[in-house]
């Protein structure tokens, strides 16, 4: 019997993954499941952050026409 090689469609799917993860280290990088763990705990970190970043730009603009009003 013949060996077969396995599907190339799976393999440049999991290779365009890690293409992404480039900037996480060690395991986050290289195995297919914890790449999806990371890429979604960093959407939802992206998510929050947008959140936060408006929080802090609006205690900013308070602050400073605070200072000017005085």
């Amino acid at each position: 019997m013949t060996r077969i090689r396995r599907g190339y469609i799976a393999h440049k799917r999991r290779t365009k993954m890690r293409f992404f993860t480039s900037g996480f280290r060690g395991t986050h990088s290289n195995l297919t499941r914890t790449i999806i763990q990371q890429k979604m705990r960093a959407f939802v970190s992206a998510h929050q952050d947008r959140d936060r970043q408006k929080r802090n730009l609006r205690r900013l603009w308070i602050t400073r026409i605070n200072a000017v009003i005085r």
